[in-house]
């Protein structure tokens, strides 16, 4: 015989292998049973809200769905701000929580159905008799719609007998989404005429064609085109062909790539939300360039869009290389300036072979110290990046310092590098996101990059970022004490800055104190731990942090166009 809460840790172990959470009255049984039942992991975390964070950094890392699990009342409060980021940045994961009784609610309950709505997550809430059928059901709908979903066990039955588990359907998942109809095949047509008569084509790329798999096929189109290429903070590195690809647009990037793109007479955009960060404000294109989009979303996302098809990022890639005549002709690594494909299909524009690239994606190098005496951020990065490990996986917190880890530090592929938080324009979820990327990423170095305001907000999975990580993770908290990004907005418009400062927290103590290790970095030189740190053996060398004591009067070039705009 087994409990409810067996029917609901058994049927999810069939599909996730990871479960973070912190253990409560609700979800006592379901955790038992995932301790001793399953072949599933479960990670503790010490704050519930790290429990969504791990399982939202789990499917980032992974593109596998995770589960995070707490209590129900305050346990299940405490996920919110996490569960709000999930739904704004689209990411599927199955919070597990207790919930009031049948019979009616106590004193110390909360509308948990309510609350889960109005941050955008369903709820699907067990039964004695189909708790299998609804866990598949949860999973079914979090993969379905990319969006976290709330499976509750209200707490007079999660120990109830269900009897033997029965047989479970596999979460049904609708197949990618192809463009249809004469609508859709005469937009088609128009952005394959319009890349087959520019002179200055340019392909940008977001998170959703890398979730769509699509790589392979965009490096296909943009060799065919003579394509420069870019992609948003969340697409970095999808294209396979770096030597045309301009990096991160938007206010994370260079100046001379940004320039570049206003040159382009059409873009295509793949996947990507176009939101007033990636497109400058409004400002990445010129005024004369057709844009087109290609998304799952029902309609076009920017007003600067001319064309728009409904449809997967990879197919979408495929038909419009089709349609330019190149088939299999032109492969991701072929020269488009040499022209067509074996079949003779389009040649290329041949714009990016005529640029020189040289500086074009530079980033200013910086000081080594600022003016005020503390270390520049800019020539932190730079050395940072150098000494990194290159199988580095980046999570970053949400603040101002977000730029300089996107700027700085290179990464090989979209799923190296996630900002958790800034979809619901949060801080205070870094240190858990280490949690899963660490799960995720068995064999790779996990980077976490912080504010001190983000940290000393989530400073109690710290330790947990320690205990699950080990040798294979490390911090950098950018500690300028202060909440920057208001000292830039506000504090410049003269509003009191008392509430704006931190006194200056002492991160290497913290560390120490969970069994890490700390380094307070002032000076350049104060770095070169790291790069022992990256030649040791990661099974025997301790969790890194760097407290770099950071000036506060060099600010990211991102939020100088949010500065320009708010004024």
């Amino acid at each position: 015989m087994s409990t409810v809460s067996a029917h609901v840790a058994l049927t999810l172990a069939q599909h996730i292998d990871a479960v973070f959470g912190v253990m409560g009255n609700g979800n006592a049984y379901f955790l038992d049973a995932i301790e001793r039942q399953t072949a599933a992991t479960f990670t503790a975390v010490r704050h519930e809200q790290g429990a969504v964070v791990a399982a939202d950094a789990h499917f980032r890392a992974s593109g596998r769905i995770a589960a995070a699990t707490t209590t129900y009342g305050a346990g299940f409060t405490n996920t919110l701000t996490a569960l709000a980021e999930a739904v704004q940045a689209h990411v599927p994961l199955v919070l597990v929580v207790g919930d009031e009784p049948t019979s009616g609610p106590r004193p110390w309950d909360v509308d948990q159905i309510a609350l889960a709505s109005a941050v955008g997550a369903r709820t699907y809430t067990t039964g004695r008799t189909d708790a299998a059928a609804t866990t598949v059901i949860a999973i079914e709908h979090a993969l379905t719609y990319r969006v976290p979903v709330v499976l509750a066990i209200p707490y007079d039955v999660a120990a109830r007998e269900a009897g033997d588990v029965p047989t479970a359907p596999a979460p049904r998942i609708p197949s990618p989404l192809a463009p249809a109809g004469e609508f859709a095949d005469g937009v088609l047509d128009k952005i394959a005429d319009a890349l087959r008569t520019s002179e200055r084509p340019f392909l940008l790329a977001g998170r959703g064609a890398w979730l769509a798999g699509a790589g392979e096929a965009l490096g296909a189109l943009a060799a065919a085109t003579g394509a420069f290429t870019a992609s948003s903070a969340l697409g970095r590195g999808i294209f396979p062909d770096a030597r045309y690809d301009l990096g991160v647009t938007g206010g994370f990037g260079a100046d001379g790539a940004m320039s570049l793109v206003r040159e382009a007479d059409v873009a295509v955009v793949f996947g990507a939300s176009l939101n007033q960060f990636t497109m400058r404000f409004g400002e990445l294109f010129a005024p004369g360039t057709r844009v087109f989009q290609v998304d799952v979303a029902p309609a076009a996302t920017h007003a600067h869009v001319g064309g728009y098809v409904r449809g997967d990022a990879r197919l979408v890639a495929e038909a419009l290389v089709s349609r330019l005549g190149n088939g299999d002709g032109a492969g991701v690594d072929g020269d488009a300036g040499a022209g067509a494909g074996a079949d003779g299909g389009h040649v290329g524009s041949g714009w990016r072979e005529s640029v020189d690239l040289t500086g074009v994606r530079a980033y200013a190098a910086g000081d080594d110290l600022a003016a005020d005496g503390r270390l520049d951020p800019r020539s932190a990065a730079r050395r940072i990046a150098e000494l990194l490990p290159e199988d580095r996986v980046v999570v970053s917190d949400g603040g101002h310092f977000i730029g300089w880890a996107n700027m700085y530090w290179p990464v090989a592929s979209p799923d190296r590098m996630m900002m958790i938080g800034t979809a619901f324009q949060s801080i205070g979820q870094g240190w858990p996101s280490v949690v899963g990327a660490a799960a995720a990423r068995p064999t790779s170095t996990v980077v976490l990059t912080s504010g001190d305001g983000g940290g000393l907000m989530a400073i109690a999975d710290l330790e947990s970022a320690v205990r699950a990580a080990g040798g294979r993770g490390m911090a950098v908290v950018w500690n300028d004490a202060a909440y920057g990004a208001e000292v830039n907005l506000y504090g410049l418009k003269g509003l009191a800055e008392g509430p704006m400062r931190i006194p200056e927290v002492d991160f290497a103590a913290f560390a120490a104190a969970v069994g890490a290790e700390g380094v307070v970095v002032r000076t350049l030189a104060d770095l070169d731990r790291l790069a022992t740190w990256a030649a040791e053996d990661p099974s025997s060398r301790p969790f890194l942090v760097l407290d770099l004591r950071i000036s506060g009067e060099i600010i990211a070039p991102y939020q100088q166009e949010i500065i320009r705009v708010n004024s």
